[in-house]
């Protein structure tokens, strides 16, 4: 099944809100949320995947200089493996690129491997773990790429 790539809209809060309840079941934003994040539009870039209608992953990220964080990155379980998270994720950083951050931040759970994974082969390292941060009394941890250094490498790189 093929997927598009698009910008998220205010319409596509619900449907994003059903997947985001099904893959985080005790973690998920409420739909408020969502909503509250797409009306901050100048500090705030939100993209969903969609096949056949249907929104199969979405991707947020804040960016206050000099940072960006992701505030969100999921795929529905069907589509995963195919590469999609790593496709949202650097679109997410080259955003934070366009944007002039200098870095770029993100928390996970320390339970889910798979996008610790996906984020170290991107180029993210741990800066930090907090204890208990997620319900269940799951660790988090707290994972930085320093784009000021990788975009001074591409500078190098052309010269």
């Amino acid at each position: 099944m093929s997927v598009t790539l698009r910008e998220m809209t205010v319409s596509d809060i619900p449907e994003v809100h059903k997947l985001e309840t099904e893959l985080f079941p005790e973690d998920a934003w409420p739909l408020a949320a969502f909503e509250s994040e797409l009306a901050h539009s100048d500090t705030r870039n939100y993209w969903v995947y969609e096949s056949e209608d249907k929104v199969v992953g979405y991707a947020g990220l804040c960016t206050v200089l000099p940072i960006s964080d992701v505030q969100t990155i999921a795929i529905s379980p069907q589509f995963q493996g195919q590469g999609l998270g790593r496709k949202l994720l650097t679109l997410l950083v080259q955003t934070a690129k366009e944007r002039k951050a200098l870095d770029v931040m993100l928390e996970v759970r320390f339970d889910n491997p798979t996008a610790i994974a996906l984020y170290e082969s991107m180029g993210f390292v741990t800066i930090h773990r907090r204890v208990g941060y997620y319900k269940g009394g799951v660790d988090a941890l707290i994972m930085r790429m320093q784009l000021d250094a990788l975009q001074g490498q591409e500078e190098d790189n052309k010269a």
